[in-house]
This record gives C-alpha cells, structure tokens and sequence, in this order.
C-alpha cells in the first residue's frame, strides 16, 4: 500500500511540475508581449524585431529546462510507461479553471516526446485529441466590447471606441480621424446593408502590435452575419498617432493575417476567446492559422496537425510529387485534397548547388525568426513523423527511396521521416506565367518585382531569382518559398559588371573578372526572368531599377543606418491620406483594387 501511495504522489508531482513549467514560460511569454505597447510608443523597431525573435526561441528553452527538472527531480527511465496515462489523467485534472489548457496540454505533449522515443506517442500517453473544450473560455472580463451605435450616433460611438484604448499616446488630430473613420465605416454599413438600428460593434480589447502599426480589430454583428474590419495606428512625424485607414476588404483582412507575415503581439490571457472571435470574423482561416498569427505557433501546429490526421482519416488520395521542375534541394510532395505541401532535405544536392544539410536549415530558422513581410510562406517543422504507407504512390514512394533514403523508414504499414517542413501550397509563379495572358501576364511580373523589392527593403535577398522559386496566392499574391540560397541583404556585395577593355575581354566565354562568393551582379537578373521577349519587356517597364547596382546598395545604405521600410500589409488605396484630399473629407468609395 505504501508504494502504492509513493507511486500515487509522484505521478501528481510530476504533472505539477510539468505544469509549472508551462506556467513560466506563459508568463515569460505575456512579459515579451506586452512590452509591444512601450516599444510602439517609443518607435523602438529594433527592440521589437529583437522581441520577435526572443518570443520564437522561448518555446524550446522552457521545454529543455522542464525536461532537465524532471530528468533531476524523477527517475523517469525506472517508471514505468504505461503510468503516464495516470501523469496525464492527473494533468487534465489541474486544468479546471485553468485559462490556457489548450496551450498547457501542448506543451505536455512536447515534455512527453522530447523525453521518450516515438512507440509511445498516442492518446493514452499525450494529448493527440484535446482534454478540455475551449469554445466558452472566457477571462474574468469578455475579450471584446458591445458598442450599439444609431444612424445619428455613430460619431460619438466610434470616438468612445477609439478612448477605450490606453495606447499610450495621443492622436495628431483626433477628430479628423474620427470623421475620417466615421464615413468610411458608414459607407461599409451602406454597402453590406449592415445600416440599421440592430447591428453591434464588437471590438476586441487588446491591441495587436506588429512592425510599426498597432491595429485595433473588430467586426459588425448584423443579425447572424459577422463583417471584420481593421484599424491600423501609425506614427506621425510629431511622434503622436494617427489612423491610417479602415481595412474591411476579404483580401485585406486576409492579408493582414497572412502566413507570411510576422507573428502579432497580442495581450491576451485566454488566447482561445481571441482565437474564436477571430475564427467568426475570419471563417476561411483554421484554428492553426490564428493561433499561429497572434505568436502561438506551436499550438498552430498542433492544431494543424490534428486536422491533417482528421483528413486523411476521411480521404483516400494519395500523396504523390508535386508538379514542377524537381528540386535540387528539398524533395516535395502534396496530397491533391490537402493545400499543403511536404518538404524533405535531400541526402545530396547536384551541382551547382554547395549548401548543407546544417546550411538549409539554418536558412529555413532564418526565415521563422525573420519578418516576413508578406513575401516568405511560414513553414511547420515536424520529427519522426508517422504516415500511412499506403497513402503514397508509387511514384513518390520510389522518389523517397532514391532521392532521401536516410530520411525515411518504413516500420510495418506507416512511412516514418525523420525531419519534414510543411507550407502552404501555392502555384508556381512559372507555371502561373505560362498559362497567363494580357493584364494577368503584366499583373504577375508586377508582383514578382514588388516581391524582390519588399524582401529588400525587409534586409532579405532571395539568392535564386528563379521563377519555379515564387509561388502565387489564390489572391495573386507573389510570395518566396525557396530558402537554401537567401542572404541578408547587408551580406551581400552588390556590383556592376566591369566594361571589357581589351578584345579578348569582350570575346571571352567566362567570366574574366574575379567573382566572390557574396558578389550579385543585378544586370544579369534577367537571365532569371526568362528567355521570352515579352516577358523581359514586361519586367523592365515595372522594375528596370533591380537591374541597376545602385538602387540595391542605397536600400543596403537604409538597413545599415537602423532605417526600417514601410511595407503595407493593406492597399494603398484605402489610406485616408489617398481617399481625402482635403482636410474636409466628404464620403469616399475606398479602393477596391489591387487589394492582392
């Protein structure tokens, strides 16, 4: 009985340890987040981009450190394994009333698998189903606030939202964009036919900080339809705020919550009551997408994960090589009914490629901790992942065997890989241009450029300009998806071709000038473009200045004196500066084009 009793106290030790691990790192997490306000207020851009990357790292070192505490603290390898269904069963008890459970039982998950070998990963042991439902998780105030605004009132409803906010500091000219923001959200009423007595504003209480901009998110409730809007706050020259434009376009918001771009700043001690309220306002992205976007990547895999297993338990394609030139690098598969795509590290790459298994992925850690600007796919990084051999082709399967055979193993009827990165699936941008005509072809090469140049001004070179490199949005948005070859832009060396000076110059079929390895000569970028005419001629109407050594160093200048590029993640169009032209605005039809 006594060891029976021994045995009962360890297993609520160890859960309780467990737990207070995640509680740390929680708190950890909430001190980084909420130093956003001060960090807008003071326009401290590089202390923020710091904080980004901190907030990436943070997951991995609490995780370490609790494996460490157990490792000390328990005899982990003497208990035996089939009693961590009691540890998980007493885990889910210290949930009740807990305000983050479904971040809590992620961890554990991650506790669990970095602590014992893969045969052990199932419901018994880890949460692969959720415990606890977070669908009425609320804090001790709601997330959001009601406002019941009339036809006659919405002025004042819309500066008594604006007060709510302890930004931190005052507005350039409060009334302004108050009237400013007040027509334009009449005239989104008007068009959706939300223009009644009925209808709420709900508005989230924190604010969401990313790069430069503080936003302020809600939706209109009209009846059972939810209409989402943004309000983006920025700084003016006097140091004070301002309200930059309303965002209620479907390709703006979408963008605004993009997987390519860097992760917001979200205050918020119940992250689910922020991830359904967005969910209802944003029915198109999943669960992972939202609470990828607010800084929870690792539940975003989780969620992501557990609707890959539900998908391939009622679907029965299967999964097979991406169409597509065939990497030199990454070994690339999908599965038709799902918008994704598996990315594997080959054993060897061909020449010309000289990179390392360590180098890609360094590179693709790069892009995690990187501000992505809208023009880098985010990617999920999963070990030892477990699929259902039959699930791929034939073709595939013998791709793996001879392209990646120290990635794989096959243990009875499931494919095992040993390290796989995920991305959303896109369109190749060269199989795009192929089947794009007249207005599409322009529009394509203009987002190829303005891709190019948005990296740039983010301190990233792609490398390999190479069209099968971009892939397409379903918005026609051009975003970079291949890594092993990006440099920050301060790496590179940036050069004109030297003028020949003597025949044997001018006849030479090699270069005849001495080439760094961080030398880019942005003359020859056309030879990535294309070998078409029409396609080259389209390139330089739009974007003749990338051709020219001078317009990459003057953006190098920019990052190297602590300049930060203001990159949009909305359209132009919709800024109050471009829809009023005098201090008087009147009613204005905002831009609806070009919103990609």
């Amino acid at each position: 009985m006594e060891s029976e009793q021994t045995q009962s106290v360890d297993v609520k030790a160890i859960a309780s340890t467990i737990l207070d691990a995640f509680n740390k790192h929680y708190r950890i997490f909430l001190d980084i987040t909420r130093g956003a306000k001060q960090r807008f207020v003071d326009q401290d851009w590089t202390a923020d981009r710091a904080a980004s990357q901190e907030r990436i790292t943070l997951y991995s070192k609490r995780v370490d450190e609790a494996c460490e505490v157990l490792r000390r603290e328990f005899d982990l390898e003497a208990i035996k394994k089939s009693l961590w269904k009691d540890v998980k069963q007493e885990y889910v008890a210290l949930l009740y009333e807990h305000r983050q459970p479904e971040l809590a039982e992620t961890f554990y998950n991650s506790v669990f698998t970095w602590s014992f070998t893969r045969r052990y990963y199932n419901n018994d042991n880890i949460f692969v189903r959720p415990a606890l439902s977070t669908k009425y998780l609320t804090g001790d105030n709601p997330v959001y606030r009601s406002y019941y605004p009339t036809k006659d009132k919405l002025e004042s409803t819309v500066q008594e939202m604006l007060e709510a906010f302890d930004i931190g500091l005052a507005f350039s000219d409060f009334d302004h964009d108050t009237k400013c923001l007040t027509d334009q959200l009449r005239y989104i009423l008007k068009r959706t036919h939300s223009y009644s007595d009925s209808y709420q504003l709900q508005i989230l209480r924190p604010l969401f900080y990313r790069n430069k901009a503080a936003y302020i998110v809600g939706r209109v409730l009209d009846g059972v339809h939810y209409r989402p809007f943004v309000i983006p706050l920025l700084h003016n020259e006097d140091g004070k705020i301002y309200v930059d434009a309303l965002v209620a376009a479907g390709r703006d918001i979408t963008n605004l919550f993009s997987f390519a771009r860097a992760y917001f700043m979200v205050d918020t001690r119940v992250p689910s009551a922020v991830v359904n309220f967005l969910h209802q306002m944003l029915p198109h992205k999943t669960a992972a997408d939202l609470y990828t976007s607010i800084g929870l990547q690792k539940q975003g895999k989780t969620e992501f994960y557990r609707d890959f297993l539900d998908h391939l338990k009622h679907s029965s394609d299967q999964l097979e090589v991406t169409k597509g030139t065939l990497g030199m690098v990454m070994t690339v598969f999908t599965l038709p009914s799902y918008p994704f795509v598996f990315k594997i590290i080959n054993d060897k790459f061909a020449p010309p490629k000289t990179v390392t298994h360590r180098i890609v992925k360094e590179k693709y850690q790069l892009v995690k901790m990187h501000d992505r600007v809208g023009r880098l796919a985010d990617t999920l990084e999963f070990s030892h992942v477990a699929l259902p051999l039959k699930r791929f082709s034939k073709e595939l399967l013998e791709s793996l065997k001879e392209r990646i055979p120290s990635s794989i193993k096959i243990e009875g009827d499931q494919l095992i890989i040993r390290h796989l990165y995920i991305e959303r699936r896109l369109e190749p941008l060269n199989l795009f241009v192929d089947d794009a005509k007249g207005d599409r072809l322009e529009q394509a090469f203009i987002e190829y450029g303005n891709a190019i140049k948005d990296l740039a001004q983010a301190n990233i070179f792609p490398g390999d300009l190479l069209l099968k490199n971009f892939g397409v949005t379903n918005n026609c948005r051009v975003i970079f998806y291949d890594y092993d070859e990006i440099e920050l832009m301060e790496d590179c060396n940036f050069r004109k071709i030297p003028t020949p000076k003597t025949p044997q110059q001018m006849m030479a079929s090699e270069p005849w000038y001495s080439i760094n390895d961080n030398d880019v000569f942005p003359e020859e970028f056309l030879l990535f473009v294309s070998s078409r005419p029409e396609r080259r001629k389209l390139f330089t109407k739009h974007h003749k200045d990338l051709l020219d050594a001078d317009y990459w160093r003057a953006v190098q200048d920019k990052i190297r004196n602590g300049s930060f590029g203001d990159v949009f993640p909305y359209s132009q169009g919709i800024r109050f500066k471009n829809i009023y032209a005098s201090s008087t605005p009147t009613l204005s039809k905002p831009s609806e084009e070009n919103q990609s």
